[in-house]
C-alpha cells in the first residue's frame, strides 16, 4: 500500500512516503489529507448506457416491484397524470420478480390508458410491452410478420399479444415522440452527477444510435462534458448502423478531447436470457420450442466486422448465447482485430469450454456484469438447465485460463454502483442471504473483483498503460472510500462509503470535508 501520491498536470508523477516525497519535490503547492480513507485507482464502469440511466431517473421506474398488482397501481397512477394522446412510458419491469411471473396482456394495459400509447420496457431492455394505441400506431397487427432478428408474440388465435422480442419491441421506439436536446441533456447530466457520486471515473457507453441519431446524441455528450464542466471519461461505443455517420462528420475510432473517445463497433448478436432470445446452441430447457433469436445470421455478422475493419475499428459484440458467441468468435477468427487494439465481447454470459479455448487465442476483452448473477439466479437455473449452467457466469475459470475481463453494470439494467458489482463478484449471492452464493466454485477474489472495474476496464479501451493504477504516468483518477474493501468482511462491502471521485486531480464528488 502506498502512503502517499504526487500529482501535476492530471497524471501522477509519483508515489511513496510523504516525507520522501515532500523533499524530492518542494514545490508542492497543495497537500490533501484523505484522514483515513482509502484511494484506489478510479473505478470505471466498462459497459452501460448513460442516457438510458439518467432516463430511467427521470421516467417511471418499474424496477424494484416484486408484485404484479402493485406495478398495474403505479401504471394506473401514472396514467391520471397524462393528457389524452401523452405517452405512458415505464424502463425496468422484470416478470421473475413477480411471484406469479405475470406478463401483462395488452388488453390489461388498454383498460389502464385506453387513450394513451404504452411502452414498458424489460429490465433487460430485450423485450417491451405495449397496449393497442402503440401497436396502432407502429402499424403492428394481426397480419404484421416478425421484423428480422424481433418476435411479436401472438395468442393461440394469431393475435399480437403487445409483448414485444427484441427488434420488434424497435417498431414501437422508432413511432415514440422524440426526445427534446433539453431532455438529453438534462438525462446524461443525471446520470454523470450520479456515476460520480457511485466512486465512477467514466464509463464506455452506448448511446450514439439513439435519441434522434448520432450527430444529435453525441453533441448532447459534447455539451454536458463541456459546459457543465465535468471531468468524466466518457468511451463512446459506435452502433454498427452509425459508423458512416461518424465518418462522415470526421471522426475516427479514438480519443476526441481528454474526456471523450470514440471506441469499438457495437453489433447485438443476440437478445437476453430474460425473455428467450440470446441464442442458444440447443433448445431452452423451460421452452423446447425455440433455441433464442440470431439479431444477425452468421454470414452477416461476418460482414458488419469485416466492415468495421475496414473503418480501421474493433467490435464490441454483445453475445449472450453460447451460439451468439460461437458466431462471433469465428468472425473475429476470420477478421482479426488490427495491430494494438481489443475487441470486446460484451456479456458472454455462455461460455462452453471450447469457445474459451478459442478466445484464449484473440485480442479481446469480456465485459461482465457481475451483477447479473444476483438478478438471474434462481430463475436461471430453469432457462438453462445443469449442464450449461455448470459453464455459465464463469468468471474465475475466464481469468484462470487467462481471458482478459473487464467489470460493468450494463446499467440501467443493473445499478450503476460498481461497489455493488464487485461484492457480487466475490459473493455471488444478495447481501441478505446467507448461502454459500450461485456457482461458488466462481467466485472472484477481492483483488481480482477490483481488478475488473480498474485495470480491466482500461485494457477493454487499450488504456492499461495510462489508466488503472496508482503509478507513475498514470491518470490522476482516483476513487476514495471510507474503508479498504480488499479487506473488509466480504459482507460488508456494501456498506462502504463513496469520499470522493477525482478525474485529472480534481474532485467531481468530495464528502471528504476538505
Amino acid at each position: 500500500m502506498t502512503e502517499a501520491v504526487y500529482t501535476e498536470n492530471g497524471k501522477i508523477q509519483d508515489i511513496g512516503v510523504k516525507e520522501e516525497l515532500e523533499n524530492k519535490y518542494p514545490h508542492i503547492e497543495q497537500r490533501m489529507d484523505l484522514k483515513g480513507s482509502v484511494m484506489f485507482p478510479g473505478f470505471t464502469d466498462s459497459h452501460l448506457h448513460m442516457i438510458a440511466l439518467g432516463e430511467t431517473m427521470l421516467q417511471l421506474d418499474l424496477s424494484e416491484f416484486t408484485d404484479a398488482n402493485a406495478m398495474k397501481q403505479a401504471l394506473v397512477d401514472k396514467a391520471k397524470t397524462l393528457k389524452e394522446g401523452q405517452w405512458l412510458i415505464g424502463e425496468g419491469w422484470n416478470e421473475n420478480n413477480f411471484a406469479d411471473r405475470k406478463i401483462f396482456h395488452k388488453a390489461e394495459l388498454d383498460e389502464i390508458a385506453p387513450h394513451n400509447p404504452i411502452i414498458l420496457t424489460r429490465i433487460c431492455r430485450h423485450a417491451a410491452l405495449a397496449n393497442s394505441p402503440a401497436l396502432e400506431k407502429a402499424g403492428i397487427s394481426k397480419r404484421t410478420p416478425n421484423p428480422a432478428g424481433g418476435i411479436i408474440v401472438r395468442d393461440n388465435n394469431g393475435e399480437e399479444t403487445g409483448y414485444l422480442l427484441d427488434q420488434a419491441a424497435d417498431l414501437v421506439k422508432a413511432v415514440q415522440p422524440p426526445v427534446s436536446d433539453e431532455e438529453l441533456r438534462q438525462a446524461l447530466n443525471s446520470a454523470v452527477e450520479h456515476m460520480v457520486k457511485k466512486g465512477l471515473t467514466g464509463g464506455h457507453t452506448e448511446d450514439l444510435n439513439y435519441y434522434g441519431g448520432f450527430q444529435r446524441t453525441f453533441r448532447a455528450f459534447q455539451d454536458v462534458i463541456k459546459e457543465k464542466r465535468w471531468k468524466f471519461r466518457a468511451n463512446l461505443l459506435v452502433h454498427h448502423e452509425v459508423v458512416d455517420d461518424m465518418r462522415q462528420l470526421g471522426y475516427e475510432y479514438g480519443a476526441v478531447d481528454d474526456f471523450l473517445s470514440f471506441g469499438a463497433v457495437k453489433i447485438f448478436a443476440d437478445g437476453a436470457l430474460g425473455g428467450r432470445t440470446a441464442l442458444l446452441r440447443y433448445p431452452y430447457n423451460d421452452a423446447p420450442e425455440t433455441s433464442g433469436v440470431a439479431i444477425h445470421s452468421r454470414e452477416n455478422l461476418k460482414k458488419l466486422v469485416e466492415k468495421a475493419r475496414k473503418e480501421k475499428m474493433p467490435v464490441a459484440i454483445h453475445t449472450i448465447g453460447d451460439l451468439a458467441l460461437e458466431y462471433a468468435v469465428e468472425s473475429l477468427e476470420e477478421h482479426p482485430v488490427p495491430r494494438g487494439k481489443k475487441d470486446r465481447i460484451i456479456h458472454a454470459q455462455i461460455t462452453p469450454p471450447d469457445l474459451i479455448d478459442r478466445l484464449k487465442k484473440l485480442d479481446v476483452v469480456l465485459d461482465l456484469q457481475p451483477r447479473f448473477v444476483l438478478s438471474d439466479f434462481p430463475w436461471v437455473k430453469e432457462r438453462l438447465g445443469t449442464t450449461r449452467l455448470s459453464h455459465s457466469f464463469a468468471w474465475k475459470t475466464l481469468l484462470k485460463k487467462g481471458v482478459e475481463c473487464a467489470g460493468s453494470s450494463d446499467a440501467p439494467i443493473e445499478p450503476v454502483d460498481p461497489l455493488e458489482g464487485i461484492q457480487a463478484a466475490i459473493t455471488r449471492k444478495k447481501p441478505a442471504e446467507t448461502h454459500s452464493g450461485y456457482l461458488p466454485e466462481q467466485k472472484l477474489t477481492p483483488f481480482e473483483a477490483v481488478s475488473l472495474y480498474t485495470t480491466g476496464s482500461a485494457k477493454a479501451i487499450g488504456k492499461e498503460m495510462e489508466m488503472g493504477k496508482i503509478a507513475p504516468g498514470y491518470t490522476a483518477d482516483f476513487t476514495i472510500l471510507d474503508q479498504d474493501i480488499l479487506t473488509i468482511n466480504e459482507d460488508e462491502m456494501v456498506h462502504a462509503n463513496v469520499k470522493g471521485t477525482v478525474v485529472a486531480e480534481e474532485f467531481q464528488y468530495n464528502d471528504l470535508n476538505i
